[in-house]
Parts: structure tokens; sequence; C-alpha cells
């Protein structure tokens, strides 16, 4: 169609001005998104990489999550003292608002075998602190590579220590499945809890905190052969993604501290899923597990 030339002069400068505007704002949004909303690694994918493990990744690669499993809300933040635990899967994390959602306590991964850092432990470690959260450290243990003390030690080294200042838990060692590869690390009942205790030896010395372990009943049972060498020092975290009343305990510890009770939860101040945890008793014993007393 010919249109006169005094009407296409003005709509080619509307096209052209709409057309920069579209695009400029194309490039805010981008940019916008860019600074907001940073990509997050995907927790959920089954093969991990070493150094990128973290707490019940063992159990959801060799168990998988039961059908039985509880939703976030199973548990509201007000039923018993509420905690959770993160790593660097979780990105940037609000701490101002975890402790906000009723979040009293958290434990961050510090380090992982004998080289491995968590690159969040840094920020995430301070902030908790100052936001009134009273959190400790997780070692995520590798038995197939070095030996318990030597972990022990990275790990004290890296984040574990301890003071008594009212809002530092003891650190805690995450022995579970192994996502890497075979479930007990190719290590025999014997070598496990030599392993153990040798981690445990060294930590205690370093700190003179008894280290916390987490696990779960399968692991614990099949891979030290129901050890009840370890009840009587360390508190137990165990995880049990279960929609019953209490949790599953390996076989030699009389109770639970920690119950892990979801690795699908919801806090607000944290993006995406979170572990959400349960403490066995007050708020006063929890400071009291905290403050050695």
């Amino acid at each position: 169609m010919f249109l006169p030339s005094s009407l296409v002069g003005p709509r080619r400068r509307t096209a052209t001005a709409l057309g920069v505007l579209g695009a400029a704002l194309a490039l805010t949004a981008i940019t916008a998104g860019s600074v907001t909303a940073a990509p997050r690694p995907d927790r959920d994918r089954v093969h991990v990489e070493p150094g990128e493990a973290y707490m019940g990744v063992g159990t959801r690669i060799h168990e998988g999550d039961p059908a039985g499993a509880p939703s976030p809300g199973t548990l509201a933040p007000t039923d018993g003292v509420q905690g959770i635990d993160v790593s660097h899967w979780q990105g940037a994390v609000n701490w101002t608002s975890v402790r906000g959602a009723g979040i009293q306590f958290a434990w961050i991964k510090a380090t992982e075998g004998t080289t491995y850092k968590d690159d969040r432990f840094n920020s995430n470690y301070p902030a908790a602190y100052t936001a009134g959260v009273i959190r400790g450290a997780y070692h995520f243990a590798r038995p197939d590579v070095s030996g318990g003390a030597t972990q022990a030690n990275h790990f004290v080294n890296n984040g574990g220590g301890w003071s008594r200042d009212n809002l530092t838990l003891p650190g805690v060692l995450d022995i579970e499945h192994n996502p890497y590869g075979a479930m007990c690390y190719g290590l025999s009942t014997t070598q496990m809890r030599t392993w153990i205790n040798d981690f445990y030896t060294t930590y205690k010395s370093r700190t003179s905190r008894d280290a916390v372990i987490y696990t779960t009943a399968s692991w614990w049972n099949t891979c030290t052969g129901n050890w009840t060498g370890m009840s009587a020092k360390s508190p137990l975290w165990v995880a049990h993604w279960t929609s019953a009343s209490s949790p599953a305990i390996p076989s030699g510890f009389p109770t639970w501290t920690v119950w892990q009770y979801t690795s699908t939860g919801s806090v607000a101040g944290v993006s995406g899923s979170v572990d959400r945890n349960q403490f066995n008793g007050s708020r006063d014993r929890l400071l009291a597990l905290a403050n050695n007393t």
C-alpha cells in the first residue's frame, strides 16, 4: 500500500521510539532480575560432585524421599524449638527473616572431606549470629579420602571451633550414606567405628566439646554394625523424614537430641526448600547444649 511521504515520517519516528523504549524496558528487567534473583544450584538433582554434599543428600540418593514424608507445614514453627540446616545450596540467606519466622537454631555447612570449605560459610555463620540464631557448624564426613583425625582438624581449622557465647552450638559430624559411591565408603564396620572415634577424639581435644552425630538409623546400623560406643559421648541428630510423631533412632542411642523431620521445609528468608529440625527440649536446654552447661 502506498502512503504519502507526510505520513511515513511520523509513523516511522513513533515506531522507532517505541522500539527503543521496549528495548530499554527489557534491558532494565534483565538487569533487575540479575540483581534480585541470582540463580541457585539445583539441590534436588541426584548427582553431586565432591564438595557439593549437604545434610541428607546420601539418604535422598540411596533411599529417596519416602512417600510418607511430611509436608513443610507438618510441624509448625511454634511446635517446639525449631531449627534449620543450610549450605551453599540455599544461596543467600536472610537470617533476620529466618529468626523472625521463629527459627531458633541452625547448623551451617563448613567443610567436607580434607580440603573443601563451603563457599557460603563465611557469610552465613556471622550473619546467623548477628540475627540472634543459635548456630553451629557441620562437617560432611568422607571416610574414603582420609582418616577421622585429619578431617576433624580440617573442620576445626575452617569454622568448626566453639566458644561459650550463648549463640554457638558444638560442631556436627554428618556421617550418612555416601552420595558418591558405596554406602559405607568401602570401610568395614570395625574400620568405621575407628574412623568415627578418631574424629570425635580429635574434635574434643581441640574444642573441649563432644561432637554431635548426624546420621540415619539405617546407615548407622548397617555401617557401624549397631555400634553402641558413641551413645554416652555424642548427642544424636537423627534424620527421619516421616509423618510419625517420633523418629526411628539408631541402635545404641537411648534418645534423640535433634530430629531432621523433613528435607522439603519452607522458611522465610530462605529461597526454595530447606531441611527443618526440631530440638528435643526447651530453649533453656538448647542453650545448655550451646554453652556446655
